[in-house]
């Protein structure tokens, strides 16, 4: 069906054939890639690697495992974990790299390598389009038998990321613990079973429950935490009568909120409302990707910082953090970076802070979200056959708009006096994602609709 080599991995559906799917041939191909260039610029020849609860995951993760083992790597494997679990023990461990075996937000016939360089972030472009072009050319060499690696595992890293945002200096506990929350939290059928419900228990949550929390990767529902997909959450948080819900995707980098009516806090809203938070305590800038709301910007501005966007996907964001020395940031889907942790997005930091957050608010999460404007995004997505120009689209569209101020940056995004449109390729779906903002929906629905016949036309 599909195999996307990019910024965010080597990602594709399981089965079929070799070059057009993940499959092991490719999984290989790509993991002993990853690992000579380990080996060629490191003198730590140690990778850690971690996995959702996808189906597929065991089978990869073997694949994994054994090819860097016949590399002479030395493999710490936390087997069921999260991407910023495993971000984190990679400098924990002193690690070389480290491999996350998961397909994030996508439906459960997706699996993908995610990799890591010795800081536990992910890849430079360029050191991504190095080891592409030694998995082309199959530019690898493995060890003699007496020089295999050696392989061991640590299931300790899941609690130590626990007590890592407990002892974080802007997370409140105490504050935490005297609200006695009551929280209904979604993990979708993943890792998140294993560590967010736990987090919340010591945090101070009076009552956790739990939906989907059996760790099967067969997901109960679309696995992207948006509002279309979380309508069971909605009812439960009714009919529990809880202070809020928490949403997180397959491999807890995302993160969103349910209010206690049921209605949605906004995955948008999540950065917005932890950097306000830890802009209050801490005076700086502030990034998110071109795609996130236009009010972080003016969040960041109320509190003197400045705000700057960047390209889609979390290696720019972070290349973005370190330029402007940014305190917080992230993506409007949810996800929060918060740098003196590690760059990564983390949705148990975000959990800690927004719960701090909350608990110094008076009232309730829904009033707590009153606090910030109601802008609208429309997200839309169009897919794509095997083939399409869509630089030529794009241009053909650039044209059409030449009168409004356009950015090529990352895609595409139109902006239309206070409103704006962008139009970029997925990382991660071969799909267009067509993302509008406006002060109202309907003008958002709207904009997007437009921007959407005008892709078709020139299809």
């Amino acid at each position: 069906m599909a195999l996307i080599k990019s910024i965010s991995g080597i990602r594709g559906t399981i089965g079929g054939n070799t070059g057009d799917n993940l499959t092991p041939l490719d999984i290989v191909k790509f993991t002993a890639a990853y690992g000579n260039w380990i080996l060629e610029n490191s003198s730590n020849k140690k990778i850690v690697i971690g996995r959702d609860g996808r189906i597929s995951g065991p089978m990869v993760q073997q694949l994994v495992v054994n090819t860097l083992l016949a590399l002479g790597i030395d493999v710490v494997d936390l087997g069921l974990s999260t991407t910023p679990t495993v971000e984190l023990a990679v400098v924990w461990e002193k690690a070389g790299g480290g491999i996350i075996i998961t397909a994030s937000h996508n439906p459960k016939e997706w699996n993908a390598l995610k990799l890591l360089d010795q800081s536990g972030e992910f890849l430079s472009a360029g050191n991504g389009a190095v080891i592409l072009e030694k998995a082309a050319k199959e530019d690898f060499c493995f060890a003699p038998v007496d020089k295999l690696g050696n392989y061991s595992v640590n299931d300790s890293y899941l609690q130590q990321h626990i007590e890592t945002i407990l002892h974080y200096p802007l997370v409140d506990v105490k504050a935490i613990r005297n609200k006695q929350y009551k929280v209904v939290v979604d993990v979708v059928n993943s890792t998140g079973a294993l560590i967010v419900p736990p987090l919340l228990k010591a945090l101070g949550a009076e009552e956790v429950i739990v939906l989907n929390g059996e760790v099967t990767g067969r997901f109960a529902h679309n696995p992207e935490p948006l509002p279309e997909n979380l309508t069971a959450l909605s009812t439960a948080v009714r009919q529990q009568r809880a202070d809020l819900g928490i949403a997180v995707d397959p491999d807890v980098d995302r993160l969103c909120f349910v209010c206690e009516d049921g209605s949605m806090f906004g995955e948008e809203y999540t950065l917005v409302a932890v950097a306000d938070f830890v802009l209050g305590k801490r005076l700086g800038n502030t990034v998110s990707n071109m795609s996130s709301t236009k009010a972080l910007r003016e969040i960041t501005v109320k509190h003197g910082g400045q705000y700057f966007p960047s390209a889609v996907g979390e290696v720019n964001v972070v290349k973005k953090m370190k330029e402007v020395n940014a305190v917080i940031g992230g993506e409007g889907n949810g996800g929060i970076i918060v740098p003196d942790l590690h760059y990564g997005r983390d949705a148990l930091i975000g959990i800690g802070l927004f719960l701090s957050a909350l608990a110094a608010h008076k009232n309730g999460i829904k009033s707590f979200r009153a606090k910030y404007p109601d802008y609208f995004i429309s997200k839309n997505k169009i897919e794509l056959e095997n083939g399409i120009d869509v630089k030529a689209i794009f241009e053909k569209i650039k044209k059409k708009y030449k009168n409004q101020p356009v950015n090529t940056e990352d895609g595409l995004k139109i902006e239309f006096d206070s409103d704006w449109v962008h139009l970029r390729t997925s990382n991660t779906e071969p799909i267009i994602r067509i993302y509008a903002e406006s002060n109202f929906e309907t003008t958002a629905n709207n904009i997007a609709l437009r921007l959407m016949q005008d892709i078709k036309e020139s299809l």
